[in-house]
């Protein structure tokens, strides 16, 4: 099986030659999910639940119980407003070498595709990470 194709319009939007900047397939889709995740739910019009509280994350540290929280989030937010995906993991790894950096791995499946995928947005904290547990 293959993802329906579907196109919009890339974000940030850039203009090319004749137009704007198109994406399609697996790009669009992931594009899609990382909207979800960068709107704070109350900012769109007429959609007041969609979107994830990454921001709410910003200024805690990040200890075990804090990124189980925020993977819960990722998952609640990408099920409610992304129906084109199955959320099979969502990782929280907080960055060795960047302090205060913490990478979501969320891996998923296109409901209409047939392989895992992995997609890696950044967050950045005004915290640095802990390994105890709160």
């Amino acid at each position: 099986m293959t993802i329906e194709v579907q196109t919009g319009l890339a974000y940030p939007l850039a203009c090319v030659t004749g137009g704007f900047a198109v994406v399609a397939g697996i790009g669009e889709l992931e594009q899609s999910m990382r909207m979800v995740l960068l709107t704070y739910p109350g900012e769109r019009v007429m959609r007041p639940e969609f979107g994830c509280r990454l921001r709410d994350f910003v200024f805690d540290t990040m200890t075990p119980v804090t990124r189980v929280w925020l993977a819960d989030e990722v998952r609640r937010a990408l099920r409610t407003c992304e129906p084109r995906v199955e959320i099979e993991d969502v990782q929280v790894v907080p960055d060795p070498a960047v302090d205060g950096l913490v990478q979501l791995v969320i891996t998923y499946q296109p409901r209409e595709g047939d392989a895992l995928r992995n997609l890696t947005v950044e967050l950045r904290t005004d915290r640095a990470s802990t390994t105890g547990d709160d």
